[in-house]
């Protein structure tokens, strides 16, 4: 044998030693987290009150959590709503025990109330551990009654003091609303909140309100007959994430069409960015970073494995869009800053009057 054939050998017999121990500490690692979780409660604390879109999209959840994180530990709901999950994001990074058994999922306004700076933050954005979202997709359309012959951009900045509806100062219609003013350009226009989500399309056909942002999936699920004409006009969608198109509103011009300046297009991108991020699931600072991987990679098998794509909008009656934690952590990252445009958007997100376009 040659001395080159015998250093491969021995190369060869190193590797498989290295493949070897790498799959024992794997195993031993798997065998560690099982134990953990083997008979425990993990606890998802949810920043809402149970039985809505919010809560249904935690439960698809359950049954695959339950399957893919070792040893099969049970998983409860606890509620806590307050704040646009202001409450339970506080609980979350100040209170809640860091052990892996507490697992908090937050509407998106818990990265949007960080970012503007809102009162009563006591959260860090940057510090939790992300786990995902089941969506990630979602498209808001601008919406006007026929009767009030409004039916291009052009009438609607011709006509001051028209009348914008949603359910309440902050809510996401009420700021998708006023972020659609803002870039349109429309002059004067006055914000009715107070509404329930039911409420707001019969109070658009009855005239109480001129305009309104709606989802898009909302508009096919609830008012099929408006997609064919006759009833309300389409004006405008924010696409989320960018270049997403609805099938239902492929044609749509998209929000940024209407863009002047370099601040509008940030003001949209804070507006997508806080879209795109979906109702989060975090766990607290301080999680050890074993178990902080073990839920991630549980939560990723539940997100690909296509059964729960079917259990999910069994549940919902929508198709989930996953974020990844991975893409997750990222999102949160890429979420604009800029102090100019936090200082619009906040101006925007409150029921003061519309800033000035620059």
């Amino acid at each position: 044998m040659t001395r080159r054939e015998t250093s491969f050998r021995s190369m060869a017999r190193l590797l498989v030693i290295a493949a070897t121990l790498h799959l024992s500490l794997l195993a031993a690692e798997v065998i560690a987290q099982a134990s953990f979780f083997q008979g425990k409660t993990i606890t998802i604390v949810q920043g809402r009150d149970p039985g809505g879109s919010g809560d249904l999209r935690v439960r698809a959840l359950v049954p695959f959590l339950e399957k893919y994180i070792p040893g099969n530990p049970k998983i409860v709901m606890e509620f806590m709503p307050g704040g646009g999950s202001r409450k339970a994001a506080n609980y979350l990074f100040r209170t809640a025990k860091p052990d892996g058994l507490t697992v908090g999922n937050l509407s998106g306004g818990m990265v949007s109330l960080a970012v503007l700076g809102e009162s009563g933050i006591l959260y860090d954005l940057d510090k939790f551990y992300y786990l995902g979202s089941p969506y990630s997709t979602y498209h808001a359309v601008l919406v006007s009654r026929k009767e009030a012959g409004l039916d291009t951009i052009e009438k609607l900045r011709a006509t001051p003091g028209l009348k914008l509806g949603a359910q309440s100062v902050g809510f996401s219609t009420f700021l998708e609303a006023r972020v659609f003013a803002y870039i349109l350009g429309l002059k004067d226009t006055s914000f009715i909140a107070g509404y329930s989500g039911v409420e707001l399309d019969p109070a658009l056909l009855r005239g109480e309100i001129d305009l309104r942002s709606n989802g898009a999936d909302t508009i096919v699920q609830r008012n099929k007959d408006w997609l064919k004409g006759g009833v309300v006009n389409f004006h405008a969608i924010t696409e989320t994430p960018k270049g997403e198109k609805h099938p239902a509103f492929p044609n749509l011009p998209e929000i940024e069409t209407f863009a002047k300046s370099p601040l509008d297009r940030k003001i949209i991108a804070m507006q997508r960015a806080f879209r795109v991020t979906g109702t989060p699931f975090v766990l607290p600072p301080g999680t050890p970073k074993d178990r902080v991987q073990t839920l991630q990679d549980a939560f990723r098998k539940t997100y690909k494995d296509p059964e729960f794509a079917k259990h999910y909008q069994k549940l919902t009656s929508d198709e989930p869009s996953p974020l990844l934690p991975e893409d997750h952590e990222q999102a949160i990252r890429d979420v604009p800053r800029d102090r100019e445009a936090v200082e619009v958007f906040k101006r925007l997100a409150n029921a003061v009057a519309l800033p000035p376009r620059r």
